[in-house]
């Protein structure tokens, strides 16, 4: 067990130097530019003692696509709860384009929240609203006019590839729908930063590359795009930004980056059998 500690130890070291490389190297490209998101040595200790973060810190840039990726229970849903003020760091300051989160009173946190996309793995549509209705509820809450609704909901479900679907409810909906529809519900208000916690994890393989498309092009208007993940073919697939997490703590900053580099052989053949459901004898499990 000591051994295995020690491991993680070095990881985290390691970890830490090279972020800190990157984050110099972006501080300079960026010229004094504010990130989007900065943690500034956080910590997240849940009751009972359950680490959630540890001593994270980490900078997102303007325009950055990123992916969060890690075994369950790293501390990637954390990270999204912290940005978006549903819980409190125990230890540490986080920041959205240079504002701390700490100042931010409570009958304030709905206004930072309109600033901030969110995309779930289990859409979170409102069942007795169509299509159009659920992406125009993210303009009805922040006071936008009705003529500016009426423009703004057929734009963006044409951007997401919906326009024959606006007055079907969720229910009359595909998965891979179901999950565009919230995605346009997140961009409507072309929002700087937005957050998608495991937006591909009830999909299947081919529908999951369409949403990750249109999370792309989503980035590419400027948005910056965080996405907590365990999709590992989508990661290879997509080089962006990987950042990974172990028990709490950032072991790896990569740009370009693979979900696990440098996998080995017997990584690989491990890998392969639980996929396939196949002992270690060779038996299926």
């Amino acid at each position: 067990m000591a051994a295995g500690n020690s491991e993680v130890a070095a990881l985290a070291q390691q970890g830490q130097q090279r972020r800190a490389e990157q984050m110099s190297e972006r501080s300079r490209m960026r010229s004094g530019e504010v990130p989007v998101v900065e943690l500034r040595d956080v910590s997240k200790v849940y009751g009972g003692g359950t680490v959630g973060l540890e001593r994270v810190s980490l900078e997102i840039g303007r325009g950055e696509f990123i992916f969060l990726v890690g075994p369950t229970g790293c501390g990637k849903s954390t990270c999204l709860r912290l940005l978006m003020k549903e819980i409190e760091p125990s230890e540490g300051e986080l920041f959205i384009a240079g504002r701390s989160l700490k100042v931010i009173k409570r009958n304030r946190v709905a206004h930072l929240r309109r600033n901030i996309g969110n995309v779930f793995q289990d859409y979170k549509l409102l069942p007795n609203r169509t299509v159009a209705a659920n992406v125009a509820y993210a303009l009805e809450v922040v006071g936008q006019p009705r003529s500016e609704i009426r423009r703004k909901v057929p734009e963006i479900i044409r951007l997401v590839g919906l326009s024959t679907k606006l007055h079907n409810y969720p229910d009359e909906l595909s998965g891979g729908e179901q999950q565009r529809v919230s995605i346009a519900r997140a961009f409507v208000n072309h929002p700087p930063l937005l957050l998608a916690d495991e937006p591909t994890g009830n999909l299947d393989p081919e529908t999951s590359i369409g949403i990750m498309q249109l999370l792309y092009r989503i980035n590419r208007t400027g948005t910056t795009v965080v996405v907590a993940t365990h999709d590992r073919d989508m990661v290879d697939k997509m080089r962006r930004r990987v950042v990974e997490l172990y028990e709490g703590r950032v072991i790896r900053d990569e740009r370009s980056g693979l979900y696990s580099p440098d996998e080995s052989t017997s990584e690989f053949a491990i890998r392969l059998r639980g996929e396939f459901g196949i002992g270690a004898e060779g038996h299926p499990n």
